[in-house]
């Protein structure tokens, strides 16, 4: 089985064009299955798929990583089944797993303001500003190149899921925040011989990843005693951008959604932090 998921993994980045992180989630989840059922590709039954996904319930994972893992499941049996490789495509009924709808969180214009304004190195004020005002993926933010940032034309290009291409505006802070950073690193460039065309470079001179975002984000948000993440950022750039009347449609794109739907889920945002600040006042 495993080397039929090689071939597949193959299929999803030279036909499909998935980024490496979708690639490696997909590795994971069939590698877990065959590990659990231990038997040919062509020997997988509805029962032993039903098996592991009853197993992975009782493993009390997240509702969404069950999801996920029968969408990985479903994408390869369906590929092989088209591929000849299999007679009957055990997946074809396989049902997915709902989730109850959860609001993603989502920080206030203040509680941006103040982490935004308390100390900031000039490396730590690009990843801020352009994850909340660029409404950027963590993944997005550190692969850009600075060949990707426009200073005169004031917009960023980046890829997003499936290496799609889009241009963001970028605002006057941002902005600002990047003439501040260039000069560090130009000097960081130069102080370890580097030629790097990435955006992020650290003081050590390695250039940043997700963990070193995720581990930043998570610091500031003690500062307002808050648990949170880059996509926090995320989620509330599209919901203040709604807020203030900006079209779904505009911010659809700006966030890089491929379906509408996914982009509605922040006008349910916006009408449930409006009624609670109606009762938070009338509750005075």
């Amino acid at each position: 089985m495993y080397e039929t998921v090689s071939q597949y993994l193959e299929y999803l980045e030279l036909e499909k064009g998935l980024s490496k992180n979708t690639i490696d989630a997909y590795r994971r989840d069939l590698y877990e299955f065959a590990d659990f059922s231990g038997c040919e590709i062509d020997n997988v039954d509805r029962g032993k798929l039903s098996n592991f996904i009853r197993h992975l319930k009782e493993r009390s994972l997240a509702p969404t990583s069950v999801i996920r893992k029968v969408a990985s499941l479903r994408g390869f049996f369906k590929w092989i089944y088209s591929m000849n490789i299999i007679d009957k495509n055990p997946a074809s009924t396989l049902e997915q797993p709902k989730i109850p709808q959860r609001l993603p969180k989502v920080l206030s214009l203040k509680e941006i303001e103040e982490m935004l304004h308390s100390n900031l190195t000039p490396i730590q004020g690009v990843m801020m500003e352009l994850l909340y005002s660029c409404g950027l993926r963590v993944s997005e933010l550190v692969n850009l190149n600075i060949t990707d940032i426009d200073m005169v034309s004031k917009y960023i290009r980046c890829f997003g899921k499936g290496s799609k291409e889009r241009i963001i505006p970028v605002g006057k802070q941002a902005l600002e925040k990047l003439k501040i950073y260039y000069p560090e690193r130009d000097f960081l460039i130069k102080k370890y011989n580097l030629t790097t065309k990435k955006l992020l470079i650290l003081d050590s001179g390695r250039i940043a990843n997700r963990q070193d975002v995720y581990s930043f984000i998570h610091a500031r948000g003690k500062l307002i005693h808050k648990n949170i993440s880059p996509h926090t950022l995320r989620h509330s750039f599209a919901t203040h951008l709604l807020e203030n009347g900006a079209d779904l449609r505009i911010v659809q794109e700006l966030l890089g959604h491929s379906d509408v739907s996914t982009t509605q889920l922040y006008t349910h945002i916006s009408k449930k932090r409006l009624k609670d600040v109606y009762f938070s006042i009338n509750n005075d």
